[in-house]
C-alpha cells in the first residue's frame, strides 16, 4: 500500500551533490515521495574549507554542513548509520546497525578514500585524508597532546603530492606552528617526479617553490613500499631504500571506492567507481544514481575534484524529481575549465584556471574565503542555492 502513496528516493552519503539535492527539496518540495538520508555522521565536511581549517582560519561549524538541519528543513527523514551494502533484487540498503532500508530510487554520493592496502603497513599505521571524520579526530587528538606536553621536536609525514597532499602539507605545517611547536619536520612524498601532476607545469614549480622555501621536505619521484613501527616513531620506506622516521603519517594518494560498492552489483570501473551516463544515471541500473567522487561518468574523464561534485547537485535533484514525476532526465554538462584556488597555509591563495595561473596573493585568499563562506551561507540560513 505504502509503494502505491510514496515513493522512496533514499540518499546515501552526505556529499556536496546530496546538501544541494536536499537544500533544493527543501526549496521546491516534491508531492508523493518519501526522503530518507542514510549518513554515519551529522555533520558533513566541506572540502574547500578543510586547508584553512587546519590552519585555523576557520572552526569547525563554520566548515561542516549540519545534516540534520538540512534534513529538517527538507522533510527528509535521517538515518545516522552506515552502509555495508546493497540488495539490488529486493531494492534494499543494507545498515551496520539498522534493518535494511527500501528504496524505489537511490542515489548515492560518499566519496572516496585514499588506496593504501597495497603498500605493507600503510592501512595499520598511516591516517587516511579521507573521511574527513576520522582524520580531523587524529588531527585533533594531535592538537591535544601538542598543547598538554608541547614536544620539543615533532616531525609529519604525508604520502601523496597531489593538490590535496600540498595543501594538508602546508596548512599542518601552518597550524602545528600556531600551536607553538618550533622544532618542526614536515615531509612529503610523491611517486613521480613532480608535484601534483594534474596541474599546469607552472602551477607545480610555484608550488614546488612554496613548499621548499617553507622547509618541507620534498621527497620527489620516490615511492613508499612500506610503513612499519619503530619504537616510538613510524618508518617509511621507499623502493630506493630511502627511510625517514615520523611521528604520524598521513595517506593522500589517489582515491579509491568502498568495497560494498564494488561488491554491491552496479557496474563499476576497474577502481570500483559506479559507472554512470549524462544524466549521473547508473550504466547498469536506471533507478540508481551517483554524484561526486564515487561516480565516473562514461563520457568524461574528470579528475575527483569537489567543484564537479557542487555543479552536479542541481541536474541531480532536477533528475531525481523528473524521474518520479516519470519526466525525461536532463544532461549534466561539466565545465571544460575550472578555477582551482589552493591555499597556502599562511592566508596566500594560488589562482589557477587552464593555462593562467596566478602566483600565491593575500587577495586571491580573500576571492577564495568569499566564494567558501558563500557556499556555506547557504545551508547555515537556509536561502536558495
Amino acid at each position: 500500500m505504502k509503494k502505491n502513496i510514496l515513493k522512496n528516493i533514499v540518499l546515501i552519503g552526505g556529499g556536496h551533490s546530496h546538501a544541494i539535492v536536499l537544500k533544493l527539496f527543501g526549496i521546491y518540495p516534491v508531492l508523493g515521495i518519501n526522503l530518507i538520508l542514510i549518513t554515519p555522521d551529522q555533520y558533513t565536511p566541506y572540502s574547500g574549507m578543510l586547508p584553512g581549517h587546519i590552519a585555523e582560519f576557520y572552526n569547525y561549524k563554520q566548515c561542516h554542513i549540519d545534516l540534520k538541519n538540512l534534513c529538517r528543513f527538507a522533510n527528509t527523514q535521517l538515518y545516522l548509520d552506515r552502509v555495508i551494502g546493497l540488495d539490488l533484487k529486493n531494492n534494499q540498503v543494507l545498515c551496520a546497525n539498522q534493518s535494511a532500508v527500501d528504496f524505489d530510487i537511490l542515489s548515492i554520493d560518499i566519496g572516496s578514500t585514499p588506496g593504501k592496502f597495497s603498500v605493507s603497513g600503510a592501512a595499520e599505521y598511516t591516517i587516511a585524508a579521507k573521511p574527513v571524520a576520522q582524520l580531523l579526530q587524529h588531527w585533533d587528538k594531535l592538537r591535544a597532546n601538542v598543547v598538554t606536553n608541547l614536544p620539543k621536536t615533532l616531525s609529519i609525514g604525508i604520502v601523496g603530492g597531489g593538490a590535496g597532499g600540498v595543501e594538508l602539507a602546508l596548512s599542518m605545517q601552518a597550524g602545528l606552528q600556531n600551536w607553538g611547536i618550533d622544532n618542526l619536520q614536515v615531509h612529503l612524498w610523491q611517486r613521480s617526479s613532480q608535484l601534483m601532476p594534474n596541474y599546469h607545469l607552472s602551477v607545480r614549480g610555484i608550488m614546488e617553490k612554496v613548499l621548499i622555501n617553507k622547509g618541507v621536505k620534498l621527497h620527489l619521484g620516490e615511492t613508499v613500499d612500506a610503513v612499519a613501527p619503530n619504537q616510538e616513531k613510524l618508518e617509511i620506506k621507499c623502493e630506493s631504500g630511502l627511510i625517514v622516521e615520523c611521528d604520524q603519517v598521513y595517506w593522500v594518494t589517489q582515491a579509491s571506492a568502498a568495497d560494498w560498492v564494488r561488491d554491491s552489483g552496479i557496474g563499476t570501473d576497474e577502481q570500483g567507481f559506479i559507472l554512470v551516463d549524462d544524466y549521473l544515471q547508473s550504466v547498469t541500473h536506471p533507478h540508481i544514481f551517483a554524484a561526486g567522487d564515487i561516480a565516473t561518468i562514461i563520457n568524461y574523464h574528470l579528475p575527483k575534484a569537489g567543484v564537479f561534485a557542487v555543479r552536479q547537485g542541481k541536474p541531480l535533484y532536477e533528475n531525481l524529481r523528473r524521474m518520479i514525476l516519470g519526466k525525461s532526465l536532463i544532461s549534466y554538462q561539466p565545465q571544460k575549465t575550472y578555477l582551482s584556488l589552493i591555499s597556502t597555509g599562511d592566508g596566500r591563495a594560488l589562482a589557477t584556471r587552464g593555462n593562467l595561473t596566478l602566483p600565491p596573493h593575500q587577495l586571491l585568499w580573500y576571492w577564495k574565503d568569499w566564494i567558501d563562506r558563500r557556499f556555506m551561507n547557504q545551508f547555515h540560513h537556509h536561502g536558495k542555492p
